[in-house]
């Protein structure tokens, strides 16, 4: 007879916590994470701890600061020469009190071309760099400056070296049906305003 129970997965992490993984890292609470995910703080509490013991970490910021991708990741094995290089401004945010209402007014009345909508997130294209809007309480000033980069593990090392402190390690952000990833990393300036870091990875 054969073993029985679910098969062992190929990678370190299961897909669930891979997806619990990059939310940490993203800096989100196991709160946030829970009701983005649509499931408990408790069932993300266990996939946090899962994660922390499989990779040998002592905990929540260590996870945070964790440098690593799934087995089947696009970012494996990408490296360029030019990867320290900072390149145009690839997207704006914006926090909207109410995205349904935001996405007429940018989509309809502004005509933007909508991108893609991911949960309580919306993307459009304003002549090449995306306008990000995301469901949350507006505050004044806070617009985020993401910087692509050719090669998001490159350009993070080299920003460290000359003194940039981030907040936390490389990671996934979304994955395409085509297979693209988005990958980003944040840091603040000297005034605190958060900054970013981004790539897309394709294994194609």
């Amino acid at each position: 007879m054969g073993e029985r129970g679910r098969p062992r997965h190929p990678d370190r992490l299961t897909p669930a916590e891979w997806r619990v993984v990059d939310a940490v890292r993203h800096g989100l609470t196991n709160r946030e994470i829970a009701r983005r995910r649509g499931t408990s703080p408790d069932a993300v509490k266990f996939h946090v701890g899962n994660a922390v013991r499989k990779l040998g970490l002592t905990g929540r910021a260590d996870l945070r600061a964790w440098r690593g991708a799934p087995v089947d990741s696009a970012l494996n094995g990408r490296t360029t020469e030019e990867a320290a290089v900072l390149g145009p401004i690839g997207q704006v945010s914006r926090t909207v009190a109410d995205l349904g209402r935001a996405k007429a007014f940018y989509g309809d009345v502004l005509g933007l071309l909508h991108l893609y909508t991911y949960g309580d997130l919306a993307f459009y294209d304003c002549d090449g760099v995306r306008l990000f809007l995301t469901s949350g309480e507006p505050k004044g000033g806070e617009s985020v400056l993401y910087f692509g980069v050719p090669d998001i593990n490159a350009a993070y090392d080299t920003l460290r070296e000359r003194g940039v402190e981030f907040l936390g390690a490389p990671h996934l952000i979304f994955r395409h049906e085509s297979g693209v990833e988005e990958w980003m990393a944040f840091f603040t300036d000297p005034d605190g305003h958060t900054t970013a870091i981004m790539a897309r990875a394709d294994s194609r």
